[in-house]
């Protein structure tokens, strides 16, 4: 699905240039769960925006499910990530003045799917994510976990074929992080391509495989056994 061929990236600074991503060679496969780790300032949120289609000065080849994204225009860049990609912040990012349903809506107005099964879309939404009563609600009328469901189901909603996740459980508290990391075990098991970032031993055990940066530069690709769904607690 993805592949990265020393993808660089750096900032200006007074003092010339600094680098947060140096020669990254990156392959992910469909259906592939990978975890990105390592120190902060690692170049772990850097990567994640530049899979994310959100950061054009980078230096490199990316292809995405055979699209040389490096060749595109920035406006074909964007129209390739709402099609595919579905993001996961940690500090939500839901829009205020947007009910819990027009916010899930978003990203089925950027698709041309007819009125009936843009409507049947945000309604499965809804009912997967057990959040039907509160459709009506604003954010700041919603717990924090609450919100982080709001936003892992716009993140889906429009089954994009790449969930990236920036430390999805970092502002959640044990039992709620477990919620979103079982619905992220069931969203790969159904054939969604996640690739996280988190600091979290128990989330990157979720996954298949291991990514770690260090300055920049990947140190280690490792594949990893996921946990069993008995062992992480399912209910």
């Amino acid at each position: 699905m993805i592949r990265l061929n020393n993808i660089e990236r750096a900032y200006k600074t007074g003092a010339g240039q600094s680098w947060v991503l140096r020669r990254i060679n990156l392959t992910i496969e469909a259906g592939e769960f990978v975890t990105i780790m390592g120190p902060s300032g690692a170049g772990k949120s850097s990567l994640l925006n530049v899979l994310a289609l959100l950061d054009d000065a980078w230096a490199g080849q990316y292809w995405f499910r055979d699209q040389a994204v490096h060749s595109m225009k920035r406006k074909e860049r964007a129209e390739l990530a709402k099609r595919n990609v579905g993001m996961v912040f940690q500090s939500y990012h839901l829009l205020d003045d947007l009910t819990v349903r027009e916010n899930i809506d978003l990203p089925l107005s950027y698709k041309d799917f007819p009125a009936r099964q843009r409507q049947s879309l945000l309604a499965d939404a809804l009912d997967r994510f057990q959040i039907v009563a509160k459709k009506d609600l604003f954010p700041s009328q919603l717990s924090g976990g609450q919100q982080q469901l709001v936003g892992v189901a716009r993140a889906v909603v429009h089954k994009p074929a790449l969930l990236l996740a920036d430390e999805p459980t970092g502002n959640l508290h044990s039992s709620q992080a477990k919620e979103i990391m079982e619905l992220f075990r069931e969203l790969n098991q159904q054939g969604t391509t996640i690739v996280q970032v988190t600091h979290s031993e128990a989330n990157a055990a979720y996954g298949n495989r291991v990514v770690q940066l260090h300055d920049g530069w990947l140190a280690s690709d490792t594949a990893v056994s996921p946990m069993p769904p008995t062992a992480a607690g399912l209910r």
